[in-house]
């Protein structure tokens, strides 16, 4: 008796799992006047549970000096194979960083730079958080703790 093959996990003559959103398709909702925003990262995951991986993106506006804030999107493909932004987990009018950027074990992860006080120079942040978001009840939910500490 004959098994069918399989690749990657897949039997042999199933089709291949949709890629991943690609955030170079997606127009995000940041105002960056004549420029492009920047895809700083991007990590893929199934994040809801759905058998898909979507794509989470840190973009900021391109700047010609200081740290531009991020912002952290979400997207998904639909299934007429155009991506989306479903979510904004960090919102560049925050005006915070993010660095250490990760999705594992359908989490998005990252540590979070900010600045305490508007005499602090744009280069040198001196706030350090980190944050968790997981799908939680048909919505992305902030899981770690949100108290900032100096840096």
């Amino acid at each position: 008796q004959s098994t069918p093959q399989t690749r990657g996990g897949a039997l042999a003559g199933a089709p291949a799992p949709a890629a991943a959103p690609d955030p170079a398709s997606v127009t995000f909702p940041l105002d960056c006047g004549t420029v492009r925003p920047v895809v700083k990262q991007k990590a893929t995951g199934d994040l809801d549970g759905d058998g898909r991986a979507e794509t989470v993106a840190v973009v900021h506006c391109r700047a010609g000096s200081g740290t531009p804030p991020d912002g952290i999107y979400v997207l998904t493909g639909e299934r007429t194979g155009k991506a989306r932004v479903v979510a904004t987990l960090l919102d560049p009018k925050d005006q915070l960083t993010a660095t250490d950027f990760a999705v594992r074990d359908g989490a998005v992860t990252a540590t979070l730079l900010g600045y305490s006080s508007l005499d602090v120079p744009r280069c040198c942040p001196d706030r350090e958080e980190a944050a968790k978001w997981r799908w939680r009840n048909g919505a992305f939910e902030r899981t770690a703790p949100a108290g900032a500490r100096s840096v």
